[in-house]
């Protein structure tokens, strides 16, 4: 369970199926070559917004994951957490995305998303490389 503390108040978060399910229906997208059928994938988009600073998305993902939770957080108790010059911005979200990583709910998408995002820095390396290599060329 991960817990963040909130005006003097320890909040619970469960990354679990529950959250799973809602946060994958914050994003769909249509399957190919099935008509009217589309597919949850929330979790990986919403996890790459994490890993980019979305804060908007990490405010959705701590509300989606308190979900259930006793006390329950309000989205204006979360809004007024992360406005607060005190709040370490930086750390909550590497404390999010780390338990995020470490779920077994989440962890297997997470793997998936950063090793995506690895091969495709890695091409626009590879490329960079290359126009780089056609400049001097030209010259």
């Amino acid at each position: 369970m991960f817990e963040l503390e909130m005006n003097g108040q320890v909040y619970q978060f469960k990354f679990g199926m529950g959250f799973l399910r809602e946060v994958n229906k914050m994003t769909t997208i249509p399957v190919e070559k099935i008509p009217g059928k589309e597919m949850n994938i929330g979790m990986q988009y919403a996890f790459g917004e994490l890993l980019d600073g979305n804060v908007e998305t990490l405010c959705d993902v701590l509300f989606i994951a308190n979900n259930g939770q006793n006390p329950r957080l309000k989205k204006e108790d979360i809004d007024a957490y992360i406005e607060d010059e005190n709040t370490d911005i930086d750390d909550v979200f590497e404390q999010v995305i780390d338990f995020l990583k470490s779920a077994n709910a989440t962890k297997k998408i997470t793997a998936e998303v950063l090793k995506m995002m690895e091969e495709q820095k890695k091409a626009a390396e590879l490329e960079a490389a290359k126009e780089k290599k056609t400049e001097k060329k030209q010259k």
